[in-house]
Order: C-alpha cells, then sequence, then structure tokens
C-alpha cells in the first residue's frame, strides 16, 4: 500500500542523532530534575527557547506569554474547555482540520462554516455571518491549511483581525505547518496584527519540524485566557512530560533546528513537485488541484459526477490511498474532493503511487 492519506513526518528524516545525543546529556546533567513533576506551564528553558524563535519570526513574545501542551491538539482542548459552553457559536473556515472540528463537537459548540476559496477565507463572508451570528471564537490554519494546503494572503490576515476585533470574537490560529516553506515568503502571523493581538492565540506545534512522538506543542495567548488553560491543563495532565519538555529545550541550545527545518523542506519540496508533476496524468481529465507553496497537503477536486468517497475503495483495490475531502467540510460536503499528503513517500514511491491512482480513474 502506498498511502497519500496521512499527514506524516518522514521519519527517515528526524534528527535521531541530536535527539540521542539531547537524551543523553538531559539524563547524565539533570536526570532528577529530569524525572520529576514539573509545573503546569512548562519548562522555563523550553518556553525561553520558544520566546525566542517567536520574536526572531516578528512577534515579539515573553516566556510568560506561553503554556507547553501535550501536542498542539492539547492546546485546542483547552481553548476549547475554557472558551466555550454548550450552544456557543464557533466559526471555521470550509473545509477545516477535521479534529478541530470533532473537538468543537464534543463541547457542544454549534459550527458555523465561513466560505472560502483558493486563498483561504473570504473576509467579506466572515464579517457579514459573524455580523448576525454571536461568535465566540473563529478557528482557521492560515499558513498551508489541512486539509487543502492553502494560505491567507496578508490584507486578508488583517481583515480577519479587523473582523475579530469589530464583532469581539476570539481567534485561534493554529500554525502547525507555517515553518514548512519551500516557495515565496513568510506571511506575518494574524497573531502580529495591532487590530487582534489582544484577542489571537497562536498554537505552534514541534511535531511536524522535529519529531511527532515528543508530542510537544505550546499556546501563545493574552493572559486571562493563558491563566484559564493552566487550570485546565491541571485538571486534564499536571503538566506535559517533564523528560520530552528537557530534551526539547536542549535540543533548541545544542543543535540547529533551522539547519534540521531546511534539509526537511528540501526533501519535502522535491516530494510535493513529484506529485504535482505526476497529478496531470494520474487524474481524470478536469481534474483541479492547488500548488502549496508548503506544507504536507495537496487538495483535489475531481470533476462532477465522481465521488471521492466510492473511488476510494477502487484506489485500496489498487494498493493506493488518500483522503476523501467530505469529512473537513462543516457545511455542504463536495464529494469531489480529496487530500493527498506528499511528505511521507520519497519522489520514485510517489512516481508508483500516481500510477496505482490512475488506474482507479481507468
Amino acid at each position: 500500500m502506498i498511502s497519500f492519506a496521512g499527514g506524516l513526518p518522514a521519519p527517515e528524516l528526524f534528527d535521531i542523532d541530536g535527539f540521542k545525543a539531547a537524551f543523553d546529556r538531559v539524563l547524565a546533567d539533570s536526570p532528577r530534575r529530569a524525572l520529576q513533576y514539573s509545573t503546569t506551564e512548562g519548562d522555563a528553558d523550553l518556553r525561553e527557547a520558544i520566546a525566542q524563535r517567536l520574536t526572531a519570526r516578528a512577534l515579539p513574545t515573553d516566556s510568560d506569554d506561553l503554556v507547553i501542551t501535550t501536542g498542539s491538539q492539547q492546546a485546542l482542548t483547552l481553548i476549547t474547555a475554557t472558551a466555550l459552553e454548550p450552544g456557543d457559536v464557533v466559526l471555521v473556515e470550509d473545509p477545516c482540520y477535521l479534529a478541530a472540528l470533532q473537538t468543537f463537537g464534543f463541547a457542544g459548540a454549534r459550527v458555523v462554516p465561513v466560505p472560502t476559496d483558493d486563498d483561504g477565507i473570504i473576509p467579506e463572508a466572515l464579517d457579514e455571518i459573524a455580523a448576525r451570528e454571536p461568535a465566540k471564537l473563529l478557528y482557521l490554519v492560515p499558513t498551508f491549511q489541512n486539509p487543502t494546503g492553502r494560505t491567507l494572503p496578508a490584507a486578508r490576515r488583517t481583515a480577519v483581525a479587523e473582523a475579530a476585533a469589530r464583532h469581539g470574537f476570539w481567534i485561534v490560529e493554529d500554525d502547525p505547518y507555517g515553518e514548512l516553506r519551500y516557495d515565496g515568503e513568510q506571511v506575518p502571523w494574524i497573531a502580529a496584527s495591532p487590530a487582534a493581538s489582544d484577542r489571537t492565540i497562536l498554537l505552534g506545534s514541534f511535531s511536524k519540524i522535529m519529531a511527532p512522538g515528543l508530542r510537544l506543542g505550546y499556546l501563545r495567548a493574552p493572559a486571562a485566557i493563558r491563566r484559564s488553560c493552566v487550570i485546565a491543563k491541571q485538571a486534564a495532565d499536571l503538566h506535559t512530560s517533564t523528560v520530552d519538555q528537557a530534551v526539547a529545550a536542549r535540543y533548541l541550545r545544542d543543535s540547529d533546528l533551522d539547519a534540521h527545518i531546511r534539509t526537511i523542506s528540501d526533501a519535502y519540496r522535491e516530494r510535493r513537485d513529484a506529485l504535482l508533476g505526476g497529478l496531470p496524468t494520474a487524474l481524470p481529465f478536469g481534474s483541479r488541484w492547488n500548488h502549496p507553496a508548503g506544507g504536507m497537503f495537496v487538495w483535489v477536486t475531481l470533476p462532477e459526477g465522481h465521488d471521492a468517497t466510492e473511488l476510494l475503495q477502487v484506489a485500496v483495490s489498487h494498493e493506493v490511498a488518500y483522503v476523501p475531502g467530505a469529512p473537513f467540510f462543516a457545511g455542504t460536503p463536495d464529494p469531489a474532493a480529496l487530500r493527498l499528503s506528499f511528505t511521507t513517500h520519497s519522489p520514485e514511491e510517489i512516481g508508483e503511487g500516481l500510477r496505482r491512482l490512475a488506474k482507479t480513474f481507468a
């Protein structure tokens, strides 16, 4: 089976030697501290290292602005627990990250989709919907979005920030993929916009740039909601793994994470290009797809009349898989949509996978 379904980092690109050295150093230098309970807010050295990285990317941040979480998924769960009551309105881009829809659904929130186009969420639609819906928060992945790979342009980010200030809702800006850029220039975070700096919660993750097995993420938030998230985290797990936080902090001190990101980005760029180069012959005539500037996903729309969910069974019979797009929609699903991830396989494997995928439509 060649799967384009899971959004998994390539395991052969993990910096195993760097992490082994970091674990060895932590367990040699401070084993009792690393194996002990810790503070809910997180390891002070790790928070300081994250604050320096965010500040270097034009988002001035103090270590006290941050809470370390067990993956950025926990950060989303904590915000949901502290900011939402059953029946509260949550605005989401449509399509949306599936686990976010599940999180809001479990909380009993009323999820309202906001239309998107090839540049992401449409500000005019957001403004119109927010004017009639008493939204508590807007959730979006503005850079290399999951599932579409789209990136929200700077002008739209400013418009989103202004809409939040105008209508009084929180923005949850989820950014697990932002450092995996293969083309173009960095776009400023919404959290950096003066219009919404007091109402934007930024979520970050080390899963895509270090290793997902560490389960390390963080949230950067204004003081009031940050304190509430700390209390909620105390009830959830007391704190994130002490030893993994210490290792990540040590890795950031001793290794060059930016160089590692360049290495994996070079590999992923080649894999993205292999996928994009093979799609014209793998997909039926009339299919459409985007050209993401980074991240892990390509969003495909098959010609009218094709159902990606039904066709998945045919694809699997040819030992290739993808994710149908319909579950990502909070509104009316597009049965012809599907998501392809390009990061897990080599260009050669991607080529073979596309040859198998072509048989699905033969």
